[in-house]
């Protein structure tokens, strides 16, 4: 039954890797649909992540914050060791290596940080910039339900991502938990960045779009990106 799943996902990833090829090339043709999105992600963060985030910053001591950050980011490497080898970047993928051997050894599971002050800075590679490393246009700006900002081509690379997670090998009760924190610890994270959004942003929705396909490029294209719409696309965390 798994592993008819994932078939199911594969194929569902084929399909709307290839649908985008079919739009025009406006980055944003779906822009009524993707602001009704936008405006309903708003509502639940506003109601329900946003608080329970505050909440769980007042009563996490930092060094916790911090050790749960370090254990999350360490699992992505996993991730990121994946994409370094299909995107044909064996030393980077070698670095990758002994950064999440250290950290997962002398690190502790990857609660410490042990491979940063050796040297070996950590990278984010996904199956998104996989895709475009390979040629695969990011197709037209998408936003998720509940996931936010994505696009046709990165939306349902995330299946991919998500299947390669050492977290979705645990048992239901174990994962569901794992991945909850994970949530809200990510979103405990971006608190003051969206303080700052919230009060900086002329137009929310379309400054994370921008900042969104700029950052994306940036990733995919290893720091080459055209400066044209003025933001630090290196601030910007998702």
């Amino acid at each position: 039954m798994r592993m008819h799943k994932k078939y199911r996902l594969f194929l569902l990833l084929l399909v709307l890797i290839i649908v985008p090829s079919t739009y025009a090339s406006d980055d944003d043709p779906l822009e009524p649909m993707n602001r009704a999105i936008f405006e309903f992600n708003e509502i639940v963060d506003d109601n329900v992540l946003k608080p329970i985030a505050k909440g769980y910053k007042y009563v996490t001591p930092d060094p916790v914050e911090v050790g749960i950050s370090n254990f999350f980011s360490n699992l992505g490497e996993i991730g990121t060791i994946t994409n370094d080898l299909l995107q044909l970047k064996f030393s980077q993928a070698g670095r990758d290596t002994m950064r999440f051997f250290l950290n997962s050894t002398l690190g502790i599971f990857g609660i410490f940080d042990v491979a940063t002050p050796l040297g070996l800075s950590k990278n984010k590679e996904d199956f998104g910039q996989t895709l475009g490393f390979w040629g695969v246009p990011d197709g037209p700006y998408l936003v998720l339900p509940f996931l936010g900002p994505s696009s046709f081509r990165d939306g349902p690379s995330m299946i991919v991502d998500y299947e390669l997670s050492p977290v979705e090998q645990l048992h239901h009760e174990e994962r569901q938990v794992l991945q909850t924190l994970d949530i809200v610890d990510t979103r405990a994270r971006l608190l003051r960045a969206t303080k700052i959004l919230d009060t900086a942003a002329k137009d929310k929705y379309i400054f994370i779009r921008e900042s969104y396909l700029q950052k994306r490029e940036s990733q995919v294209n290893d720091g080459n990106v055209k400066e044209e719409f003025e933001i630090d696309v290196h601030s910007v965390d998702y």
